[in-house]
């Protein structure tokens, strides 16, 4: 894809994590991989006046070329796609019942088996560090690992993936697992699914959707 085509795409994306409700003002941001570097979200300018030539051009050593300075979380980015060359896209955001839980520095246990989405029995949080520091990126890469998304302890949620649109979806069925947990959590502690239980969920959900459970047959 074009870098105009993929610059496109991020605005459209964005403008998407704020009508989905996983994203409110300023406050998130995505990039995608773009050759030898990637393409980000700028800092402070709400997705409803992003343009395309908003969106920042940076190379994996932190420098950027543009009129608009890069987001501040630019970290995360370059060290989710140095560290994990099968990831395309990073998508960060604030949402509700994310951030509510990782207030409380609670990752989400295996409470229902689409958990696995995520890559895991469970969703991590990572534990609380500075905003914008080197050192949020290094706890959040711990909390990513073998993960596609994970939660940053009183900040919000990171989720990641292939194209902005599959990143988009998997970060609103964290959202809705992390309301499921909470609303779980108001009856007591909930029941988990086990590790034989979820291992054996992870392998339907490594295949599924790529080959159908059956052949079709002509005769």
């Amino acid at each position: 894809m074009s870098d105009s085509a993929l610059r496109q795409e991020i605005v459209e994306t964005c403008r998407s994590m704020n009508a989905l409700g996983v994203n409110q003002g300023t406050s998130g941001n995505l990039s995608v991989r773009s050759g030898k570097g990637f393409l980000l979200t700028p800092s402070g300018l709400d997705y409803s006046r992003l343009m395309p030539e908003d969106v920042v051009s940076m190379d994996l050593e932190g420098g950027y070329a543009n009129s608009r300075i890069p987001s501040s979380e630019w970290r995360i980015h370059r060290d989710v796609l140095l560290s994990r060359p099968e990831v395309n896209v990073v998508m960060h955001a604030h949402p509700m019942y994310c951030t509510t839980l990782a207030i409380h520095g609670r990752s989400i246990p295996a409470v229902h088996y689409l958990i696995g989405l995520a890559g895991g029995a469970d969703i991590r949080c990572a534990p609380y560090e500075t905003p914008t520091t080197q050192a949020l990126s290094d706890v959040a890469l711990v909390a990513l690992a073998d993960r596609r998304a994970c939660l940053l302890a009183h900040h919000g949620a990171i989720a990641v993936g292939e194209t902005p649109a599959a990143t988009l979806t998997l970060l609103v069925e964290v959202e809705n697992l992390a309301e499921l947990y909470w609303r779980a959590l108001q009856l007591g502690d909930p029941p988990v699914l086990g590790e034989a239980e979820m291992s054996e969920v992870l392998g339907i959900l490594d295949t599924y959707g790529s080959r159908p459970d059956f052949e079709l047959r002509s005769d």
